[in-house]
């Protein structure tokens, strides 16, 4: 059997793990084996990656065939390798001021970064295709292509005008991850520093959710506060996702979602994608040189707001350096796993998918980039996992929640 190149590192011949029926036992050369079967029958959805980011920059290569290791943890060729059939693009937007003249800034913005979204896939034909029903994937894998999802993470750049969600929605996004990481016109963030004003969603983000049900567009509850996620069970009519977040219980981070959230998330029928990038993982040991490195970086470009491109370019060299000099301790997939378990413990293996935020800072040790996505299969068989499991997590869960979303606009 003709296996993906990436996996060729995980081989320990000798080896023996249990496999997912419990009883027989197989090599780690024949659970990879296994793996790459599994990729080959199932549907793979990774919920949440920022690389419309790089899209915008001179010299990326989508293809991948071009690309450096510092040029992106996605792209045509990384999902190839990885058996990954469909990624949920995000055209990120940071918080800014609320204000009519930020608010048609970002607004244009979000707009160039859909367009990018749409240009970038329409150079690659024969292997890849814009995505924007729950079928599209499996017509796509069929063809032997990539399926390329659209989300938008935040939204500020809606400001006040809810028409706007329908624009988005006709330029293909089929998400909005509801604010980032301070509070906005919407709804208040996890991780604003004005814990006092945590006061859910506002009497606005009550008509976005109003609009998004209508549109058929699902509602992505990452980042954003208690309060607010609780809101929003309370208003929407819809299944919500997490596209991508952790496990509270696991790793106590504001940002990861309480077992009580997970219960609610499960009651309402929506899914919890796992996240990979390593703060929501597992708490490490900090290391402060590093940490002010990156604080002094952020300084200098403006936290990555308005760069123009030459300073876009200067900040991506530099924010590389500093990965090469103050190199951070990484959770592992095993640790990544744990979530899944507990997850799975919690609220049900219905209710877990996974979304791992490539590009914006995802990324653990044994799977750094979209090439090496097969790894996570390979844990979870070595856990115990059946297939069927897998392939609810892989991708089923995601896609039951995302016809319950497009069924529900067409009532």
């Amino acid at each position: 059997m003709k296996k993906f190149g990436f996996i060729l590192t995980l081989i320990s011949f000798g080896l023996i793990i249990s496999c997912n029926n419990g009883s027989k036992k197989l090599t780690e050369a024949e659970l990879i084996d296994h793996a790459a079967t599994l990729h080959k029958e199932m549907i793979t959805i990774d919920t949440h990656n920022d690389t419309p980011m790089r899209f915008l920059r001179s010299g990326f290569d989508f293809s991948g065939e071009n690309n450096t290791s510092r040029s992106s943890c996605v792209d045509l060729l990384k999902m190839e390798k990885g058996g990954l059939d469909a990624a949920f693009f995000a055209v990120f937007i940071g918080q800014g001021e609320c204000t009519p003249e930020q608010y048609e800034k970002v607004n244009a913005r979000a707009i160039e970064m859909l367009q990018a979204i749409h240009r970038q896939t329409e150079q690659y034909p024969n292997r890849a295709g814009i995505a924007t029903t729950p079928d599209d994937i499996y017509r796509l894998k069929k063809e032997g292509k990539r399926s390329i999802y659209i989300g938008v993470e935040n939204g500020y750049p809606i400001g006040t005008d809810i028409s706007l969600l329908r624009k988005y929605y006709d330029l293909g996004a089929r998400y909005v991850t509801l604010c980032h990481t301070s509070n906005n016109q919407i709804c208040t963030s996890s991780t604003d520093k004005d814990t006092m004003n945590n006061k859910g969603v506002s009497d606005f983000g009550r008509e976005v959710i109003k609009e998004m049900n209508r549109l058929g567009m699902i509602i992505d509850v990452s980042h954003i506060s208690d309060s607010s996620f609780y809101d929003v069970l309370t208003l929407t009519k819809t299944p919500v996702i997490a596209s991508h977040s952790c496990s509270r219980a696991i790793c106590n981070n504001p940002r990861n979602l309480s077992d009580e959230m997970l219960v609610k998330l499960a009651e309402n029928g929506g899914v919890v994608q796992m996240c990979i990038l390593s703060d929501y993982v597992k708490v490490t040991e900090r290391n402060p040189k590093r940490d002010s490195a990156r604080i002094a970086l952020r300084k200098k470009y403006n936290n990555f707001q308005n760069l123009t491109p030459a300073q876009d370019s200067l900040a991506t060299i530099d924010w590389y350096k500093l990965e090469e000099e103050y190199p951070q301790k990484r959770a592992t997939v095993a640790d990544a796993v744990d979530h899944i378990d507990h997850m799975v413990k919690v609220m049900g293996v219905d209710h877990v998918g996974i979304g791992t935020d490539f590009d914006g800072g995802g990324g653990i040790d044994g799977c750094k980039d979209a090439s090496q996505m097969m790894n996570i299969t390979v844990e979870l068989l070595r856990r115990g996992y059946s297939d069927a499991d897998i392939k609810k997590i892989w991708g089923e869960n995601f896609i039951r929640a995302f016809r319950k979303v497009q069924e529900y606009s067409m009532k």
